[in-house]
């Protein structure tokens, strides 16, 4: 009886077919012509559906492993990001900083030689150092931007509370950061860090906020990450201009954040500020 009730269900054409050839019988049990040109039918429509059904499980399974290898090649084009942001990193510390150092030894030390002989000359000198400095603290910016020290010799609490306190100073915007320590892996611990560094460079962009909340936090098995700000907001049923910073951050590090199988969500509404979120697994306890 079940097995009846799920070819009802699954092939309802094939049951009335198969109704109408019993029907046939009954009223007419001379018309076995009538009944084997319905039963030839009935097998031809059968056949028919079986190679649809074939056809559109092998579709669905070349669908899948097509989504598959993306997942994996943008994921792999991420991660080759980040390498070459790193190797970009080293090269700027070790090369350019080794020369702009020394260039700023040599203007210092032909500056005390020349002592107050030349003053025309002590001046430029004097300037000249002053230029290197500001860009010797430009190349660490950036550096540090590339390839974060503190998150391999503080951890991730204390580089979110610097990332916190640089945006806050040089934005006058009150950023309120809580974060606990969390167990995560070196990639992920990465991905955290990508996501709050767009979301603040997102927000003094676009979002015209005067507070910013920051928070890591260990949920259970999850660690949470959270930043939240006051400002504009924008409808996310209807993405505009001053969304496509936060949905292009979205498309940078989802890859990052599905890599490690975590989730991100993005909750906006005008005039109500925007929520970014992100649960990550954390590493079992040892």
């Amino acid at each position: 009886m079940k097995f009846f009730i799920k070819l009802l269900q699954r092939q309802p054409i094939v049951c009335l077919l198969a109704g109408l050839a019993l029907l046939c019988l009954l009223l007419a049990p001379w018309a076995w012509l009538q009944l084997a040109a319905l039963g030839l039918l009935l097998l031809l429509l059968y056949q028919s559906l079986a190679r649809q059904q074939a056809a559109h499980d092998s579709l669905h399974l070349m669908v899948a492993e097509r989504t598959a290898e993306l997942i994996d090649l943008a994921q792999h084009l991420q991660w080759a990001r980040e390498d070459e942001r790193q190797r970009l990193a080293r090269d700027l510390h070790d090369e350019l900083g080794a020369l702009l150092t020394s260039a700023k030894l040599d203007a210092a030390r032909i500056r005390s030689r020349l002592g107050g002989s030349a003053p025309e000359a002590s001046e430029r000198l004097a300037h000249l150092v002053q230029s290197l400095d500001e860009v010797i603290a430009l190349t660490r910016r950036i550096v540090e931007d590339l390839l974060p020290s503190a998150l391999g010799n503080l951890g991730l609490p204390a580089t979110l509370e610097i990332l916190a306190q640089e945006f806050a100073a040089r934005s006058n915007v009150t950023v309120h950061c809580s974060v606990a320590p969390v167990r995560l892996s070196p990639r992920a611990e990465l991905a955290v860090y990508r996501l709050v560094q767009e979301a603040i460079n997102n927000i003094s962009k676009y979002a015209a906020a005067r507070q910013v909340w920051i928070t890591l936090a260990s949920q259970g098995t999850q660690a949470q990450v959270s930043v939240r700000d006051d400002g504009r907001g924008f409808d996310s049923a209807h993405p505009g201009g001053t969304s496509r910073g936060l949905l292009g951050m979205r498309y940078r590090v989802e890859d990052r954040v599905e890599a490690e199988q975590g989730r991100l969500r993005i909750r906006s509404a005008p005039g109500q500020g925007t929520l970014i979120e992100l649960s990550l697994p954390q590493l079992a306890e040892t």
